[in-house]
Order: structure tokens, then C-alpha cells, then sequence
């Protein structure tokens, strides 16, 4: 991958007013994003490797691309403004129609996660992007240090 991305993994995940919080990062940093509950579920039962009843959304997208031919190779995270972050999907894809190209398709950075994390797919950030966002390493330490704060919160441990 090139040097203009970092590599981050959900690191852990907590219940947050209205939502979920998400937490992105690797050894040098940590940042959160904010998340619908039933996003951050998806998150943690991909994750968790827990199988669900009926197909969630993003097992129907992995499902979907599975049977196009397609493949997710990778998240990146590509924007921060306004509180905002955005997210790219970077999929490869190969059939009889298609020979192997990589589409670009723009998502909710929480959709992504959520793929990603059903895929097993890398996640990135973008190196401005990086640089932006504020680390929260210390607030995730001292989440941890706590314990469990209440129902909903699932940190890496636990996944």
C-alpha cells in the first residue's frame, strides 16, 4: 500500500449516545467514529465471527459481490470536513463481463467498517486524514481501565 495511508484496525467498540463509538487505530494512534447502533452491532458480531439468522445488509453487499465476481480488497477512509469523515469501498472485480479492474465506490465510513470486518478486509486512512483526527488512546485506556461501563460496549477482548 502506499505511503500516502495507514493501516488501522477496530480496536474497540463502545455504546455512545445515540450510536456507537468506534474505535480505529494501530500502536501510534487511536480515533474514534461515531456510528448508528445497528451499525455498530454489524460491527461487532462481524467481528465476533457470530453468524446471524437472516443475512444483516452488509452480509447481503458481501453476498451480492460474491456473486458478481467481485471482491472487496480494501477500506480507505479518504475525508475529514465538518465532522465528517468519508469513506471509499475498493473492489476488485473479474467475470465474463468484466475483465479485472478495481472500482472505487463511495460509502459510509461505518458500511465499510462493517464490510470490511464480514470481509476481512484491510482498512486505511488517509495520511491527511491521519494527521487531522484527534487521538484518543488515553480516553480508550481509561474506558478499558473502567471496565464495562454498561450494556453495548464490546472492546477487543470481548470480540
Amino acid at each position: 500500500m502506499s505511503k500516502g495511508v495507514v493501516e488501522v484496525h477496530v480496536r474497540a467498540l463502545a455504546a455512545a449516545d445515540g450510536g456507537c463509538a468506534v474505535f480505529l487505530g494501530n500502536a501510534e494512534k487511536v480515533f474514534l467514529i461515531l456510528v448508528d447502533q445497528s451499525v455498530g452491532v454489524a460491527i461487532a458480531l462481524a467481528l465476533q465471527g457470530t453468524p446471524t439468522e437472516r443475512p444483516l445488509t452488509h452480509e447481503l453487499v458481501a453476498t451480492v459481490l460474491r456473486a458478481l465476481g467481485a471482491k472487496l480488497e480494501r477500506v480507505v477512509i479518504n475525508n475529514f470536513e465538518r465532522d465528517t469523515f468519508f469513506a471509499t469501498l475498493v473492489v476488485s472485480a473479474e467475470n465474463e463481463l468484466l475483465r479485472k479492474s478495481l472500482l472505487e465506490l463511495d460509502a459510509r465510513p461505518s458500511d465499510c467498517i462493517a464490510l470490511a470486518a464480514r470481509q476481512g478486509a484491510p482498512i486505511y486512512v488517509n495520511r491527511d486524514v491521519w494527521n487531522q483526527v484527534e487521538d484518543v488512546s488515553d480516553a480508550l485506556r481509561k474506558l478499558r481501565a473502567e471496565g464495562s461501563s454498561g450494556p453495548g460496549e464490546w472492546n477487543e477482548e470481548d470480540l
